[in-house]
């Protein structure tokens, strides 16, 4: 399977928003892409604001929104509550389950986790494990400003620990007119982590199909992921 997997260094650092356009430029570049976000809080994977309907929209994969987003619950807060809220439980193997079932229908994946890398999502496992059980390289989405070196080093290391290839970093939601913090952290961050910022992308004003789909065009190293998704099989 190629593909690769897209975590936060926190929530609302844009993972969606990147995820979505880079499955979007694969779909324009003839892939026969997948996305696949295993559980989602606080809103219907229906409804058309969903993650998993934008997921879908960009990808325009033929995978329904129960196959790309199996688990959902009502609270807005980390899968773990937001399924004890509701008295369940969601077991590793239970998602690994629905990955088997999805990851033949399509030629390569993004993947996309909730929150950061070390989010619980059941009573005994974190996004971490996911990532490990499906095995794509990691790309991690991150803050622009002032405290995202140290979230994003701590990220990568917590990541390598774990045993799971990074493939690159991109910087999100860039504003105009950046601050000294913003303008550095991208050479620091490639610095300390021994990791390549594959690119920093700005706040988009308005979220549509085309907008993200050109910014990740004009701001991203997609050539790059596209050479690292010809030699990753899983």
């Amino acid at each position: 399977m190629k593909g690769f997997f897209v975590t936060g260094t926190d929530t609302d650092v844009g993972k969606t928003i990147i995820s979505g356009g880079l499955a979007a430029v694969l779909h324009e570049n003839n892939l026969d892409v997948g996305v696949f976000k295993p559980m989602l809080s606080g809103i219907s994977r229906d409804d058309p604001e969903s993650d998993t309907s934008f997921l879908k929209e960009m990808s325009q994969t033929a995978l329904t929104a129960e196959e790309i987003t199996p688990f959902t619950f009502c609270e807005p807060v980390s899968p773990l509550v937001a399924a004890q809220q509701e008295g369940k439980t969601v077991e590793l193997e239970e998602i690994m389950q629905k990955w088997e079932k999805v990851r033949r229908k399509c030629g390569c994946f993004i993947v996309e986790g909730a929150g950061g890398i070390s989010v619980p999502l059941g009573e005994k496992f974190l996004v971490s494990d996911v990532i490990q059980k499906i095995g794509l390289p990691l790309i991690i989405v991150a803050r622009p400003d002032l405290g995202t070196i140290n979230h994003t080093f701590l990220t990568v290391h917590y990541a390598r620990s774990a045993g799971i290839k990074v493939a690159g970093i991109i910087i999100n939601g860039r504003k105009d007119g950046p601050s000294l913090a913003e303008k550095t952290n991208p050479a620091v961050i490639e610095q300390f982590t021994g990791v390549p910022v594959l690119g920093i992308t700005p706040r988009l004003e308005k979220v549509t199909k085309r907008n993200v789909t050109e910014m990740v065009k004009e701001c991203i190293d997609v050539d790059f992921l596209m050479k690292q998704m010809e030699g990753s099989y899983v």
